[in-house]
């Protein structure tokens, strides 16, 4: 089976733009990682930087991985939600600004070593713009480029996974898609630098995961470093428990990972604004290890010959036969 984790705030009071202060009761640091704990499966935890996880806790979270006998796969900075970073972070048009979100940037650096995680998730939401004629579109990509060169040049022992978003909280993101996100890893230069796929992002991208896999893997030689799941119906970040939208594309993502070698963890990305968190981080990982239960060397050689011929209908009569009967 492969690695799994779960972002620690699915499990809490995730937060719409319409209630601001969420549907739910706050719950201690402590309660949430207990709660991640009792997943089967589940062996690690990716922390949000300043939500979960800052220099002066970090400490204490890692005792409470401890405790839970969970690893710290991942930090994703937050440069997404603070108010300094509205006009931009890493590629910000004020160089002050940019300075500083390379400086939050290397705290987070130091919080993972601190927690012996090797992998930052860097998903730089508001690099991007709203209107025509807003950005300078050469400029600004450059300065992203730069920016996240000198952290990952400062830090080779921590991968930076580039997390890519077509829209939102920008109308546009610099890194939209699979292809221009591994432009921008190319670009960089670095071995240390490669990509992660949010499914939700790349159904709402109009991708097909599994191509988006192979074009990581193949062409990019491997820079697939991390895995987000969820599931959405393909025009907003729903966030919603994996499989409950999108079933035979998520067969055909799984037997892409294993068939391209990918061996990173498969973390859970969900916002159950009203359902039980627990439960429905529960049943994304339990639908990913029945997918993966079924993928056997067998299997593996049946789908290989399948899509080799490609018999649409010999597929879909296979995808019954195989997980409905």
């Amino acid at each position: 089976m492969s690695k799994y984790s779960v972002i620690l705030g699915n499990l809490g009071n995730t937060c719409d733009r319409f209630l601001s202060t969420g549907y739910k009761d706050e719950l201690p640091k402590e309660t949430l990682i207990r709660q991640a704990s009792e997943i089967d499966g589940v062996e690690g935890i990716e922390l949000v930087g300043t939500w979960d996880v800052s220099k002066d806790n970090v400490d204490a979270v890692g005792e409470m991985l401890d405790k839970y006998n969970l690893r710290c796969v991942s930090i994703i900075p937050d440069h997404f939600s603070q108010k300094r970073w509205g006009r931009g972070c890493l590629a910000a048009k004020d160089p002050d600004i940019r300075k500083q979100g390379l400086d939050y940037t290397m705290e987070c650096v130091e919080m993972a070593r601190s927690l012996g995680c090797t992998n930052l998730n860097i998903w730089p939401g508001q690099d991007g713009y709203d209107y025509t004629l807003q950005s300078h579109l050469i400029e600004e990509r450059g300065w992203m480029a730069e920016t996240i060169r000198k952290a990952a040049e400062a830090a080779p022992d921590i991968k930076f996974a580039l997390e890519y978003k077509p829209m939102e909280p920008r109308n546009f993101s610099f890194m939209a898609r699979a292809s221009d996100t591994l432009l921008m890893a190319k670009e960089i230069g670095l071995d240390n630098v490669g990509v992660c796929i949010d499914t939700g992002h790349a159904f709402i991208a109009g991708e097909n995961v599994s191509e988006s896999i192979v074009i990581l893997q193949e062409y990019g030689k491997n820079k697939l470093f991390h895995m987000h799941f969820n599931d959405n119906y393909d025009n907003w970040d729903d966030d919603m428990i994996v499989g409950s939208v999108h079933f035979p594309r998520y067969v055909e993502m799984l037997f892409w990972l294993k068939e391209t070698g990918y061996n990173g963890w498969y973390s859970m990305d969900q916002y159950p604004y009203r359902e039980d968190a627990q439960g429905a981080l529960r049943e994304s990982v339990m639908f990913l290890q029945m997918i993966e239960s079924k993928l056997t060397n067998e299997v593996m050689d049946q789908i290989r010959n399948i899509v080799r011929k490609g018999d649409a209908v010999a597929s879909q009569r296979w995808l019954r036969e195989t997980f409905f009967k």
